[in-house]
């Protein structure tokens, strides 16, 4: 059976939105083998008003700690957000498992913000429905999670890292004279390579589909 990481991109997320905050290591939340494997996105608690002030109306969320700022080594974690009344605005309890994981720490300090982008795995019977499809298709977003949501599939790749591109028919792999990517990015104007690339139908060689969420257009 086909085994897919999909990668979600939120076009309404901005970058400038982030809050200082205090993360606590939770044992009573859950780190199973579904987080630790990509398949389920990890739980924390989170105040609602910080989840309304970062405009998560996905319900997710990342928090950014920094292992060492100076060589800018870090650690982003994207959670699910649960609203807990009872914690401080400025603090966010994960799970203590995936903390010490992470960090080898039960509490640190970091940025929240709305979720970019973020990945998940499936497999089965999930994974099966997308065999066929092509790049600009649409599916329904409770694939990774996300009800009522729509996603559009902008591209993937293989497990050598070969990327789909949309002006090539069917599942094939082939060589072809490239200007631009994806596949290719030129250093020159005027520059072309040959490349190996994918075509822009998903079969079980792709590893990799990215997608975007569709908004409603508004008016």
């Amino acid at each position: 059976m086909p085994e897919f990481k999909i990668v979600v991109s939120d076009p309404e997320a901005k970058s400038d939105r982030g809050v200082a905050v205090k993360v606590i290591g939770d044992p009573e939340l859950s780190y199973g083998i579904e987080e630790k494997e990509g398949r389920r996105i990890p739980r924390a608690k989170v105040h609602p008003e910080l989840i309304k002030y970062l405009k998560a109306e996905l319900g997710l969320i990342t928090v950014r700690i920094w292992k060492d700022k100076s060589k800018g080594e870090k650690v982003n974690l994207t959670l699910h957000a649960v609203p807990d009344n009872s914690l401080d605005f400025q603090v966010i309890k994960v799970p203590e498992e995936l903390l010490r994981e992470k960090l080898g720490v039960g509490e640190a300090i970091g940025e929240a913000f709305r979720t970019r982008a973020f990945q998940i795995v499936i497999s089965g019977d999930k994974a099966q429905k997308l065999i066929g499809m092509k790049i600009g298709d649409r599916i329904d977003g409770s694939i990774v999670g996300l009800p009522g949501k729509i996603l559009e599939i902008r591209g993937g790749s293989d497990l050598s890292g070969f990327p789909m591109r949309p002006d090539i028919p069917g599942g094939v792999k082939k060589r072809v004279l490239l200007s631009g990517p994806p596949g290719f990015h030129p250093r020159e104007d005027g520059e072309r390579r040959r490349k190996t690339v994918r075509g822009n139908t998903i079969t079980e060689d792709i590893v990799q589909i990215n997608t975007v969420i569709i908004y409603p257009k508004k008016r």
